[in-house]
């Protein structure tokens, strides 16, 4: 009996494609729109509406010849993706809803209906891969880079589980972008040259500020600029070569008096670590960089030039509760190391670092500085081209 395979058919070249290749390897393959957002006003709207995408959806799959429903799951979208970036913005952290939405959407609410449909596993567009091996008698799966370099999408996936990667099936995972484009072309998928779809995962390219004023609510705040050579940084070295793990991974706590007030905002929660956009000062010799917010008493901090200390850091540390391990089988013991390559942003490239695990935290210390490194989002780390685990930066 051939297995059942159903792909989250999003409207794209990729998932188009996903589901053409399930096909071609024996699958029988049923299409699933997944709808997740109601709200216009704050979408761009020329750049991904969701019916036009839902539309092509259909299409791929009438042009297929495979089943085909659209599945709401705004509601559940809402409490695990939408609430919780709120949350996150209004305490001063930058969240990553793409990663959560894999873990918590797509690997879990979606899987579920999957399940209810009799399918044995879940396909997705991904650029990632997934390999079996056996370690003491037991299967172990590994979620591996996409061959791919430039459109590599492990990084959206650190957070799932053994159990999630078990059911997901990743086609295009071992194949350049273009050659997608040009399977779908021969196979005439209306997606064949359709623009890559920017912005939140299913909501499209929103006007971030229009859409978390509808929670948060603009408020007055200093902007402060801090120089480059205040003695906070003292004893920040270019490419410190201490090993001390908590000195490299601390913080800097700014005040008011540490600088001078350029300008004012509009909301402390608003703005990201390493932001440039935004600020509308003008008249300083390099561009202005947000370095931290405070979002209590609603000041942004600000350093000039990229370069500036304030944004240059090599260590970060993940809270216990927020480390996750996809290969639980290589999870590190209390005073244990690892030797890995790391990202903290998806398209960065892979760098240099080690893992230090404590009683209370693992810290990642990479070789050289890293650029705004930002609380709330994740940090994936790697050996070769295999994910191994990942952690909200604390």
């Amino acid at each position: 009996m051939k297995k059942r395979v159903v792909v989250g058919l999003s409207g794209g070249v990729d998932s188009s494609v996903t589901a053409y290749l399930c096909q071609q390897q024996g699958y029988e393959v049923i299409g699933l729109f997944m709808k997740n957002w109601h709200d216009d006003s704050v979408t761009i709207s020329d750049e991904c509406p969701w019916l036009e995408d839902s539309n092509d959806a259909m299409l791929v799959a009438e042009k297929l010849g495979i089943p085909f429903q659209t599945v709401d799951l705004s509601k559940e979208y809402k409490k695990k993706i939408v609430d919780y970036m709120f949350s996150e913005y209004e305490n001063g952290r930058t969240p990553n809803p793409d990663v959560l939405c894999n873990r918590e959407i797509k690997f879990d609410e979606f899987l579920k209906i999957a399940e209810s449909l009799g399918a044995d596993y879940v396909a997705t567009g991904h650029y990632c891969r997934k390999e079996e091996i056996e370690i003491n008698g037991e299967k172990k799966y590994q979620l591996l880079a996409g061959k791919d370099g430039n459109k590599d999408q492990s990084y959206f996936l650190c957070q799932i589980s053994q159990e999630q990667l078990s059911k997901a099936l990743f086609p295009v995972g071992d194949l350049q972008k273009s050659e997608v484009r040009r399977i779908a072309a021969e196979q005439d998928l209306i997606t064949a040259d359709k623009k890559d779809s920017q912005g939140l995962c299913f909501i499209g390219k929103v006007r971030l500020p229009d859409f978390l004023q509808q929670q948060l609510k603009p408020k007055k705040g200093d902007i402060v600029e801090i120089p480059a050579d205040s003695p906070l940084y003292n004893d920040k070295k270019e490419n410190d070569t201490s090993d001390d793990i908590y000195k490299l991974s601390q913080k800097i706590k700014y005040q008011k008096s540490d600088g001078k007030v350029v300008a004012t905002h509009d909301g402390a929660h608003f703005f990201t670590k390493g932001q440039r956009k935004g600020l509308a000062v003008g008249g300083t010799k390099e561009p202005l960089f947000v370095i931290d917010t405070d979002v209590k008493e609603n000041i942004i901090y600000t350093g000039q030039g990229k370069d500036h200390p304030g944004l240059l850091k090599r260590g970060l540390e993940v809270k216990a509760k927020d480390i996750h391990w996809i290969r639980e089988d290589l999870k590190l013991k209390e005073g244990e190391t690892m030797e890995v390559q790391a990202r903290i942003r998806y398209r960065q490239p892979l760098e240099k670092a080690s893992l230090h695990q404590t009683k209370d935290s693992l810290f990642v210390i990479f070789e050289n500085n890293q650029s705004a490194i930002t609380e709330g989002q994740f940090v994936a780390w790697y050996q070769d081209d295999e994910l191994l685990g990942s952690g909200v930066i604390a």
